[in-house]
């Protein structure tokens, strides 16, 4: 039945630009990794990231998750992060005052233009900023900027 059960990831990203990655799984040696690779997937310090595993405070006792650790955390990881960049696409479209389609993604930031010029760029910090109640939301966009993925393997 255990191996039946789901399995989540939480990603928060607070107002500073710091992260918690939250999993319901135990600890199995690689949340550096983990850690690395929310940074690499949003282009911030890997010591921004904090994980925890078996998090309780997130998920609660007696949640059903399946515990035990997972081969399919990586990719629940990057779905998660996945989610937070494109949430982040409409508000730095929306602090830009630019249509989502046009920005790039380079190096953690959402660029208008090339990037030369500093007032056309939003880092996902200055996003998470801007999530967190100092820009107008657009329109049906929540405020916070966290992704979950609930997964099976």
């Amino acid at each position: 039945m255990a191996d039946e059960a789901y399995r989540a990831v939480f990603l928060r990203v607070h107002p500073t630009g710091k992260m918690v990655l939250s999993l319901t799984t135990e600890s199995d040696g690689k949340e550096p990794e983990y850690a690395q690779l929310v940074a690499k997937e949003l282009g911030v310090p890997s010591l921004d990231v904090k994980v925890v595993p078996a998090d309780t405070d997130r998920f609660g006792e007696g949640h059903g998750y399946n515990t035990a650790p997972s081969g399919g955390t990586e990719a629940a990881i990057v779905s998660a992060t996945a989610k937070i960049r494109e949430k982040a696409q409409l508000l730095a479209s929306a602090a830009l005052g630019a249509p989502p389609e046009t920005l790039t993604w380079k190096n953690g930031a959402f660029m208008n233009g090339d990037g030369s010029d500093p007032t056309q760029v939003k880092t996902i910090e200055d996003i998470a900023m801007y999530a967190h109640g100092t820009g107008a939301l657009p329109p049906g966009v929540e405020g916070g900027l966290d992704g979950q993925t609930v997964y099976r393997d």
